[in-house]
């Protein structure tokens, strides 16, 4: 079946239909990741976004419930060059094409994705429409493009309920309230193969039952759309700030934290969604390779330095990756260490929290007896 992708701009690009054949309308961005696909989709930072993968091939290791980041996929859509019409690997499940059309998610084979994404470069991240129409009314697509926003993504992604995971190695007693925005398996796993037991907990949990809860430390996890709309969040956000308890954010609740501080964020022109961006650590003077999907960031102007310093940033752009706060509890990246997408050397930052966990747990019977 043919199938058409209308951007924004009104650049149309003719390709052959895959997944579920319906209509669908986001945000397209583009990710550089040469694989990865199946914990891209999965991803609830995606939420409301079409995805544009640059890897020409996609779909040739098929699909498998082990590399699932979330309960669902949560991508609109999916641009690919090439669909591999089938999956050949031993942990294979099944092929793309069938998991696409399984969970209802429309995409395009068959279309120049370089062109795409350079036009995603030079003109910015824009809206763009999946139709499997012959004929359809360019006017009329145009209106619907363009007049569709992002909007309550943390509330369509976020858990309803709290759930616990125990720890996967030995346990060090140490318990991590993971405030869940949109957050991946990977992440939950990483402090569980620390060993600690980790609550997850819905996105707009008061700061007070967090608090009240006996928990070690607070994990503020990624997360999809525009920060500053989460105004409640925001609000609870600082109230944890404002407590004596640990704290580490990643991606969204890096910028939530921020936002929760005095600092602004502000969109990028295309974003940073891949796995090979390079970020230098300042204070070790380290460059290291991180897994990237974000289309805002914290502005380096608006960051009090009496509040925090900048601790990493982004080599390619010199935007902010990392801050370090004044209060020595709380950290924040904007990269993904959970991710891995080859070397593991980002992991150091949950076996920082984990410390700061346990140094402050050692510390309190001593203040206790004092």
């Amino acid at each position: 079946m043919k199938a058409t992708l209308i951007l924004e701009n009104g650049m149309i690009f003719p390709g052959q239909s895959m997944g579920a054949a319906e209509e669908q309308i986001c945000e397209m961005v583009f990710n550089t990741s040469m694989a990865g696909y199946q914990e891209i989709l999965t991803d609830p930072s995606y939420a409301g976004q079409g995805v544009v993968m640059t890897y020409p091939l996609i779909g040739n290791y098929g699909v498998n419930s082990e590399d699932e980041e979330s309960r669902k996929p949560w991508v609109s859509a999916l641009i690919v060059r090439r669909l591999s019409p089938r999956g050949s690997n031993f942990r294979s499940e099944g092929t793309l094409d069938d998991y696409l059309k399984r969970n209802r998610i429309p995409g395009i084979c068959g279309v120049d994705t370089r062109a795409i994404t350079r036009i995603l470069r030079d003109y910015g991240t824009m809206n763009g429409m999946i139709t499997t129409e012959t004929s359809p009314d360019l006017d009329q697509k145009l209106s619907l493009i363009r007049s569709y926003r992002v909007k309550d993504t943390v509330e369509l992604v976020t858990r309803s309920h709290v759930e616990v995971y125990q720890p996967e190695e030995k346990p060090n007693g140490l318990r991590v309230a993971l405030l869940d925005y949109g957050v991946k398996e990977n992440m939950i796993r990483s402090l569980c193969r620390r060993g600690c037991e980790v609550t997850i907990c819905p996105a707009h949990t008061p700061a007070q039952m967090i608090l009240s809860g006996d928990f070690d430390g607070v994990m503020l996890s990624n997360g999809p759309g525009d920060p500053a709309d989460n105004t409640q969040i925001i609000s609870e956000v600082r109230r944890l700030y404002e407590s004596d308890i640990p704290i580490f954010a990643v991606c969204l609740g890096h910028q939530l934290m921020a936002l929760a501080t005095g600092a602004t964020t502000e969109k990028l022109k295309y974003g940073h969604r891949g796995g090979n961006h390079p970020v230098r650590d300042i204070s070790e003077g380290q460059v290291y390779i991180t897994s990237q999907n974000h289309g805002y960031v914290v502005r380096a102007d608006s960051v009090n330095p009496a509040v925090a310093e900048i601790s990493h940033v982004n080599v390619n752009d010199g935007s902010v990756e990392g801050l370090r706060y004044r209060n020595g509890r709380v950290f924040t990246v904007q990269f993904h260490p959970e991710a891995s997408p080859g070397p593991r050397d980002t992991g150091y930052l949950f076996d920082r929290f984990v410390a700061q966990m346990a140094a402050k747990k050692e510390a309190e019977p001593d203040a206790e007896e004092s």
